[in-house]
C-alpha cells in the first residue's frame, strides 16, 4: 500500500463512528506496525500490536488454541484468525489484523528425527477480526483470513507482501463496511 492508501485507510477508521485498530504479527515481525506508525496522527486510531513468534507467545498474549497450532506449525488460516480475534482482545479494538507464515523455504524436519514436509516456497496467512457483541474472550467476531503466496521472494519482500496484502484487506473491508 501506498502513503495515499494509508491516508485512505486512517480516513476510514476515523470516520464516525471512530473505529481502533491493532494487529498481531508472527511473519511480518513488525512491519504491520511500522506501516501504521508511518501515518501522521495513527495514535488517533491505532492502538498497538504484538510480534509473538512461538507458540507458546501466541498461546499467552492471542489465546491461541496449542493443538490447533502445533498441528500446522503455527502457520494456517485458523492460526490467524485466533492470532486476529486475540488481538481485538487483547487490546480492546474494534478492528485487528493477524499474520502468520513462512517468509522463506523452511525444512520442517529441524531438529526433529523425521520430515513432515518442506517448505519450498514462501507462503503465510493474514486473517482480520471485526469486534461485535460481547466483551472480553466473550466477545463476537466477524472474521477472514486469506493466503498470500510467495515463490521467488526473499525473506523481506516476502514480509513486506503480506503486510501490504494484509493492509490492502483491511481497507476493502472497511469500504464495503462502511457503505453498507
Amino acid at each position: 500500500m501506498q502513503a495515499r492508501d494509508m491516508d485512505e485507510l486512517k480516513a476510514l477508521l476515523l470516520r464516525a463512528p471512530r473505529r481502533t485498530l491493532a494487529v498481531a504479527e508472527s511473519i511480518t515481525c513488525g512491519h504491520l506496525q511500522a506501516r501504521i506508525g508511518a501515518v501522521s496522527g495513527a495514535s488517533e486510531f491505532f492502538l498497538g500490536g504484538i510480534t509473538a513468534y512461538t507458540i507458546d507467545e501466541k498461546m499467552r498474549h492471542l489465546g491461541v488454541d496449542r493443538a490447533t497450532a502445533e498441528a500446522v506449525n503455527s502457520v494456517s488460516a485458523t492460526v490467524a484468525e485466533q492470532m486476529a480475534r486475540g488481538a481485538c482482545v487483547l487490546f480492546g479494538s474494534d478492528f485487528a489484523l493477524a499474520t502468520t507464515g513462512y517468509a522463506e523455504p523452511f525444512d520442517l524436519a529441524q531438529g526433529k528425527p523425521s520430515a513432515e514436509r518442506e517448505i519450498a516456497a514462501p507462503f503465510a496467512w493474514w486473517a482480520l477480526a471485526h469486534a461485535q457483541a460481547g466483551s472480553g474472550r466473550d466477545k463476537e467476531f466477524l472474521v477472514c483470513s486469506g493466503r498470500v503466496d510467495g515463490a521467488g521472494l526473499e525473506r523481506v519482500a516476502m514480509q513486506e507482501k503480506v503486510a501490504g496484502c494484509a493492509l490492502a484487506e483491511l481497507a476493502g473491508y472497511l469500504r464495503a463496511w462502511r457503505a453498507g
